[in-house]
């Protein structure tokens, strides 16, 4: 069956860094365009970042463009989010979405806390 599991979120300081993992299996990974949202507790769930089937284009959030970074490997049906200069406001749930012919998946998502 479909599935798509996000690991590497965890406790990290103002500052640090994160990378998180998203990996599929169930379904054509090559052929589907893959995204990152998160969740902050109270808020709605948000778009992160967006890299297309073949890796040659992402989209980033205007708050997450030069400190985000999407990539993906397709010959290991990932996709990536490097996480660098985290803040507080950053601390969500990280899900990964995958968006393709034959519908749409989400992970259960991986909880990134920023604090001091």
């Amino acid at each position: 069956q479909v599935q798509l599991v996000e690991s590497g979120g965890g406790l990290v300081q103002p500052g640090g860094s994160l990378r998180l993992s998203c990996a599929a299996s169930g379904f054509s990974f090559s052929t589907y365009a893959m995204s990152w949202y998160r969740q902050a507790p109270g808020k709605e769930r948000e778009l992160v970042a967006t890299i297309t089937s073949a890796g040659g284009r992402t989209n980033y959030a205007d708050s997450m463009k030069g400190r985000f970074t999407i990539s993906r490997d397709n010959a290991k049906n990932t996709v990536y989010l490097q996480m660098n200069l985290l803040k507080l406001e950053d601390t969500a749930v990280y899900y990964c979405k995958a968006v393709g012919i034959r519908g749409i998946y989400w992970g259960q998502g991986t909880q990134v806390t920023v604090s001091s």
